[in-house]
């Protein structure tokens, strides 16, 4: 499973110890998983059942999110924003006395299970997705800090899938907000690997339809469903956008990795003429070998990879509130 290191602009754990927590999240799965499989197999995980229902959980951050809205638009007032990520977050001192420990939530994943999975493969399906919930909770608090989770990155299928199917060892920034001369600006979707940046733009709209573009550098791309054929923004330019700002980011902070910008639709076509350097097109023909391709990865985390990270994490902004009251 891939890990979340950044979900939009929320507080992520891994922005506050790049350097621990990406060990300590293969542990405590690994050590979960097999906790889990060995309760299954002597028949002892019955007795620890509960139901999750996700449309309660989903419902229940939306209640969160209105009731904590008027306490967070207060403190904000008072809060220079600015002042609060001139720093980057590796390099931020900290008191001893100060430094609370961290909650039991941590170093310690029990899922919850739905139902009597007959099967192992069924067992760890529903661990995975349990699994996924977890990760949300990485990707949007810390022992001090929260953010409000907006419940569509629940139901986004796209993220479950990277993150249930590509390998540990593979770093994931889902829409980050980058700094850039203080104006924000959202990103669309980075993986790193331990060899490369992958630049990912999605391309979605009806099923089957059909993006056309002609040229790299022109403004307007054609999307054709059936004989309807509709303007859209060139994605290229927004890919070609991202893969600048990261390069920026990496030389800043001498990361020497090169950078892979991938087009992707899961559900419909692309109709470019020719290749263009650097850039992968992957369509609804190409999408299930592209991400079993992906998903393989027999290199072990790499000390450029984490650099990378932390070169990233220190230049994005963050939305949270303080959770100790």
């Amino acid at each position: 499973m891939a890990q979340l290191i950044k979900l939009q602009d929320y507080i992520s754990r891994y922005q506050i110890d790049m350097n621990r927590y990406p060990a300590q999240f293969i542990r405590m799965k690994k050590s979960g998983w097999e906790r889990v499989k060995k309760e299954w197999e002597s028949g002892n995980l019955v007795q620890n059942w509960e139901h999750i229902d996700e449309k309660n959980e989903i419902e229940e951050v939306e209640e969160k999110k209105r009731f904590s809205l008027k306490k967070l638009f207060k403190r904000n007032q008072n809060t220079n924003i600015e002042e609060v990520f001139e720093t980057p977050v590796e390099n931020r001192k900290e008191d001893s006395e100060d430094r609370l420990p961290d909650d039991d939530t941590t170093f310690y994943f029990k899922p919850n299970i739905i139902y009597n999975p007959q099967t192992l493969d069924e067992l760890k399906k529903i661990f995975i997705d349990q699994f996924f919930h977890f990760q949300m909770k990485w990707a949007s608090s810390t022992v001090r800090e929260k953010s409000f989770v907006d419940s569509r990155f629940l139901r986004d299928s796209f993220l479950r899938t990277i993150l249930q199917t590509l390998p540990d060892n593979y770093l994931v920034l889902y829409y980050p907000v980058i700094r850039l001369k203080n104006a924000p600006i959202e990103l669309d979707i980075i993986i790193l690997t331990p060899l490369e940046c992958l630049c990912i733009t999605m391309v979605e709209g009806e099923d089957f339809a059909v993006f056309i573009g002609n040229s790299e550098r022109e403004h307007f791309w054609v999307k054709k469903v059936g004989k309807q054929d509709k303007k859209i923004l060139n994605p290229i330019i927004q890919l070609n956008r991202m893969e600048s700002i990261i390069s920026k980011v990496f030389t800043q902070n001498k990361v020497e990795m090169p950078i892979r910008k991938i087009l992707l639709s899961r559900n419909g076509y692309f109709d470019y003429p020719g290749t263009i350097y650097n850039l992968q097109f992957v369509d609804k023909r190409e999408y299930p070998k592209w991400i079993q391709e992906t998903r393989h990865s027999t290199s072990p985390m790499k000390h450029m990879q984490i650099q990378a990270a932390k070169a990233l994490l220190s230049s994005v902004q963050t939305t949270s509130y303080n959770r100790i009251l």
